[in-house]
């Protein structure tokens, strides 16, 4: 696979579904060759679940990393990996990325998995550790005495699932908002809009129209799914969460999902649905120098702190704020939140050098120096106390802004399930059909959405 191929977090259509499937496979003494494959630093954990021990002085190996980081972040996440060699010089590391979390499901029940999987997204968390494709890491945690309240709260929540650590974080990604400076002066807007109320009425004194109707500027676009406009990015600023206290879906039932996608269809009224579609189509994708934001085609959208980086390497001269995203008008306790997630690593299921695969995976999790060199190159959070607090770390004023997010007690991370990411693939998918016009009644549309989450709860509830 070729690690410079132009693309990075595809969040469009929600990443596909991605399913996770599959059983932990127990070593057993069946077998020499099964016995090897299963102890020791080129295997998994023994038959009493003890961990794997780090490879000796002696062992050459070279372990294979999957993840997603393409391009010019491909370089950075891969020099970031290659610190391992200061301590382990005899471990070569082999990066593959563009290897999404199909890719990564695939190898595992294909039997040919990466040593250490590294996924965007925490979506999935769930599904992975419940059927056991992501192996248990406490006991590398309690054998090597790694002091887990060095992470924040909120990232060590979304790397855990009912109480199982199958994953440890690797930077996190706070979604704020972005706006073009130089297009609120020529509007005679002095400060990014707070609520949305605001953001309505911004929104069209930003957008211009070219003399046959077509849109030339869009304020801000509504569509979902297109860039970060996602259901589960807005949903935090309207305090609209997923899942009622029983742990099934209630999205009928909640006056924030009524309201957001109300004001949704709002936007899409004000534009018209087809000359949304004309002028997406015309816009360059997420991470493309051609993307609309950069190009000054977009004034306003809702994004996460990595585009600062993808904007002073592709879009030098473009003059940009940052702020906390719009809030729901009456939700003012929310401003200044919004959603938290990261880049979590694991060890897949198979993985042939688990013991080598944890020294990994602490170093480009809990090292300060490798945190801080790979937050400085990729413009992410860093997700330990220590890296936050490190005078190395570059705090210029529109990245303090997600900073500010992250301390602020107020992010909310997407739910961990059974099901992975289909509850969020289900609403986005209801997202489009509402906004075309397909959805006649919005509490009726609602109840059809939660009855097909809760179905797919229920199944693999039982």
């Amino acid at each position: 696979m070729d690690p410079t191929t132009p693309v990075r977090r595809l969040r469009s259509t929600r990443r596909t579904g991605r399913r996770r499937r599959g059983s932990l496979v127990l070593c057993t003494a069946a077998t020499a060759a099964l016995v090897a494959a299963c102890t020791g630093a080129g295997g998994g954990t023994g038959s009493g679940g003890e961990p794997a021990a780090a490879p000796g002085k002696d062992d050459k190996l070279t372990l294979t990393v999957y993840s997603k980081f393409t391009s010019r972040e491909y370089g950075i996440v891969t020099k970031g990996l290659e610190k391992l060699k200061e301590k382990f010089p005899n471990i070569e590391v082999k990066h593959e990325g563009n290897q999404d979390d199909d890719k990564l499901t695939q190898s595992i029940r294909g039997g040919n998995p990466p040593d250490v999987a590294i996924s965007f997204y925490t979506d999935n968390l769930g599904a992975w550790c419940s059927n056991g494709s992501f192996q248990d890491l406490k006991p590398y945690v309690e054998r090597d005495k790694v002091d887990l309240s060095q992470l924040p709260d909120a990232v060590r929540s979304y790397t855990e699932y009912q109480g199982k650590r199958c994953a440890m974080p690797m930077l996190a990604d706070v979604y704020g908002f972005f706006y073009n400076k130089d297009l609120f002066a020529a509007a005679g807007i002095s400060a990014p809009p707070k609520n949305t109320t605001e953001l309505f009425e911004d929104a069209k004194k930003l957008t211009q129209f070219n003399p046959d109707g077509s849109i030339k500027v869009a304020g801000f676009i509504p569509s979902m799914p297109f860039y970060a406009n996602q259901a589960q990015y807005w949903a935090p600023n309207f305090g609209a969460t997923y899942l009622g206290p029983d742990g099934k879906s209630h999205l009928a039932d909640s006056p924030e999902w009524k309201a957001m996608f109300e004001f949704q269809k709002k936007l899409i009224d004000f534009y018209g649905h087809d000359k949304l579609e004309q002028f997406k189509s015309g816009l360059g994708d997420e991470y493309s120098a051609d993307h609309g934001f950069q190009r000054g085609k977009l004034a306003m959208m809702i994004d996460g702190e990595y585009r600062e980086a993808f904007i002073k390497d592709q879009a030098k001269d473009l003059k940009f704020g940052t702020a906390p995203p719009p809030v729901l008008d009456g939700k003012t306790d929310r401003y200044g939140g919004g959603l938290v997630t990261g880049t979590i690593v694991a060890i897949p299921k198979g993985a042939k050098n688990p013991g080598a695969a944890w020294e990994l995976i602490k170093q480009i999790t809990l090292d300060t120096s490798t945190l801080v060199d790979l937050a400085n190159g990729l413009k992410n959070v860093p997700s330990t106390k220590a890296s936050l607090t490190d005078p190395k770390l570059q705090v210029d004023p529109e990245f303090k802004t997600f900073l500010d997010m992250y301390g602020s007690g107020k992010l909310m991370p997407n739910p961990s399930t059974p099901i992975g990411d289909a509850h969020l693939k289900a609403v986005n998918d209801f997202a489009e059909r509402w906004q075309a016009g397909s959805v006649p009644d919005l509490a009726e549309g609602l109840k059809k959405v939660d009855a097909q989450i809760n179905d797919e709860l229920a199944q693999k509830g039982g």
